[in-house]
């Protein structure tokens, strides 16, 4: 695709600032920002929140796709790009896929739950109803250390614990 580096790199600063948000409170720093291609406007902003809310599905693409849904009234969020700071969970790979998202650009790889190219080869499921580009690596030592530093705080014990 030929998304503007410039532009992703914005849209990625906006990202790990929602991610930094989350951090302070305690949630696993991952941010999301979608942009609206057709309007060239952010949709909607987000950073997990599966402890505050006590929701497993509570990640920061699944936040930012639903208050871009309300906004829209629509669900099929179709022109829009997600910008996130770490790449998707198999969870929010199959919501991208639902809400018919045009592009995905992501920070750093998850070599642990990473379904676009890390877990899972995203482009080889042919059988997907929806494909989406995508553009990986923006602003990826930024991503990639926010949540080193914040899981080298959490073994320090100097991360609030939620029950």
């Amino acid at each position: 695709m030929d998304f503007p580096l410039e532009k992703a790199r914005y849209l990625m600063n906006l990202a790990l600032k929602e991610a930094g948000l989350g951090a302070k409170k305690g949630e696993v720093p991952i941010g999301a920002v979608l942009w609206d291609l057709k309007h060239r406007q952010i949709l909607a902003k987000a950073h997990n929140q599966c402890i505050a809310l006590k929701d497993p599905s509570a990640h920061a693409e699944i936040l930012a796709l639903r208050q871009a849904g309300e906004k829209i009234n629509n669900y099929r969020l179709l022109n829009s790009v997600m910008v996130v700071t770490l790449e998707p969970c198999i969870m929010c790979l199959g919501a991208l896929v639902q809400a018919r998202v045009s592009g995905l650009i992501f920070g750093a790889r998850d070599p642990k739950a990473g379904a676009i190219y890390s877990r899972l080869d995203y482009p080889s499921l042919k059988w997907l109803n929806h494909k989406f580009w995508v553009i990986e690596g923006v602003l990826s030592q930024e991503a990639g250390g926010l949540l080193k530093a914040f899981f080298l705080r959490k073994r320090k014990g100097e991360v609030p614990k939620w029950s």
